[in-house]
């Protein structure tokens, strides 16, 4: 009797230990799983903000007009704080990495002090047009740099949490190539560090209200068929539905899939079941078709939106991925806030995504003035610098989110392409963008 109860005992305790040891280990990987997205998430978002700020320096040496420089500097300043933060956030306390520190907080300092001061009274000097250019071109090497190491990470699976261990353990065996990347980009800033000593020069959106929907509410089978028809390879039967909370300003459904290798979803109306977002995750296969052939592919899907008047305004490809923007264009005027865009597969035209919650979110039409400028007054406002490749009158939304009528220049300077908004009312510089070109294809 006494072995029997030992004998139970002893299981008991070792049913509870490998419970304990099994439940241990559950939440050890847990934590693990979290600081592996932490730092992915970090890191992608420098890469994000790297890119951004270099396109951003690009768009001030772009601009003609005094008065939008400030709310342009202020932005780059914001840009370096947050990239800053993203870099702390990395697992690189053992990798030296104060020189990248270092730069993006002088891009932060020049940046706050020349917003600050009177721009009208105080122009940038050439000598600070000069550093400026420095800054553009050492950020683009810096985002080059950081964009082969976020391939890498993208094509390897890299974990972050094997680059601390790593760090932390001395450990140079074995492919450590996301701290290879970083200490090239140390040199890549160390390189500009030594170039400015010898040469002495040192948005929250409101939310979208879409009051112009058409159409019926549509029930979630009526939803579900819809989703199909848009998600193309996806069987009604494969897809699941959830509607927005009771509250929401505009209630939704979101259809969505995962078959393994394929997944993806696509938020629709209630009202109308019009199509706001669609995304479609899958691994990306070499590209076969041009951005000429991608492009009737995203042409035909625009179509079943049956929305009236949309141009293809804008063509991009990032790798092997054509990006399609369309704009609701009337009497020869774009109306660039309503506008849908379409992101095509290179490998197979399939659409991977779809963007439509601009257009839907107030289309109508609109009652707009007629210029007080022509356009030989507007092009007298662009920037010397640049060459004017074409142009047209658009409607924008400014910075105080009011529509406004422009002339738009597309300008190109070097290697770069500029959009730039003149106010076809006041002449003034309304914005600036840097256009992007197709990404480079790292191997």
């Amino acid at each position: 009797m006494v072995r029997w109860i030992t004998i139970v005992v002893l299981s008991i305790v070792a049913v509870g230990t490998t419970v304990w040891g099994y439940k241990e280990n559950q939440d050890k990987n847990a934590v693990l799983i979290q600081a592996e997205n932490s730092y992915q998430r970090a890191f992608h978002e420098l890469t994000y903000n790297v890119d951004l700020l270099h396109d951003k320096i690009g768009a001030t040496l772009a601009m003609n007009t005094r008065k939008q420089l400030s709310p342009q500097l202020a932005e780059i300043w914001r840009i370096t704080s947050e990239a800053n933060s993203d870099v702390g956030q990395l697992p690189l306390t053992l990798l030296p990495f104060n020189k990248t520190e270092e730069f993006l907080y002088e891009i932060g300092d020049f940046a706050y002090k020349t917003a600050i001061r009177d721009l009208e009274k105080k122009p940038l000097s050439e000598k600070e047009i000069k550093k400026l250019e420095e800054l553009h071109k050492h950020s683009g090497e810096i985002e080059t740099e950081l964009r082969k190491v976020q391939n890498v990470v993208l094509k390897d699976n890299l974990r972050w949490m094997d680059v601390q261990l790593a760090l932390s353990t001395n450990n140079e065996a074995g492919d450590n190539t996301i701290v290879n990347g970083f200490k090239t980009v140390e040199k890549t800033v160390d390189g500009y560090t030594q170039t400015t000593a010898q040469t002495g020069v040192t948005n929250a959106s409101p939310e979208k209200s879409y009051k112009n929907l058409q159409g019926d509410p549509v029930s979630e089978a009526k939803a579900k068929q819809i989703a199909s028809q848009w998600l193309e390879k996806v069987d009604v039967n494969k897809l699941t539905l959830t509607k927005s909370g009771k509250g929401a300003d505009v209630p939704t459904y979101t259809a969505s899939f995962d078959n393994g290798k394929r997944n993806g979803y696509m938020d629709l109306t209630v009202k109308g079941g019009h199509p706001l977002t669609i995304m479609i995750s899958r691994k990306m296969g070499e590209a076969e078709i041009s951005l000429h052939e991608a492009s009737k592919k995203a042409e035909k899907y625009v179509e079943g939106l049956e929305a009236e008047g949309l141009e293809l305004a804008e063509t991009n490809q990032y790798n092997n991925i054509g990006i399609f923007r369309y704009v609701y264009t009337k009497d020869d005027i774009r109306y660039y806030p309503e506008s849908v865009v379409v992101k095509v597969g290179l490998d197979n035209g399939e659409v991977l995504g779809l963007s439509a919650r601009d257009y839907y979110d107030d289309h109508k039409d609109r009652e707009i003035e007629k210029p007080e400028m022509t356009e030989e007054e507007a092009r007298s406002k662009v920037n010397p610098g640049l060459k004017i490749q074409e142009n047209r009158l658009a409607v924008i939304e400014n910075d105080l989110k009011e529509l406004v009528l422009c002339y738009e220049f597309l300008t190109t300077k070097e290697n770069t392409t500029y959009r730039i908004f003149i106010n076809a009312q006041n002449g003034q510089e309304e914005k600036v963008e840097t256009l992007k070109k197709a990404e480079i294809k790292f191997n």
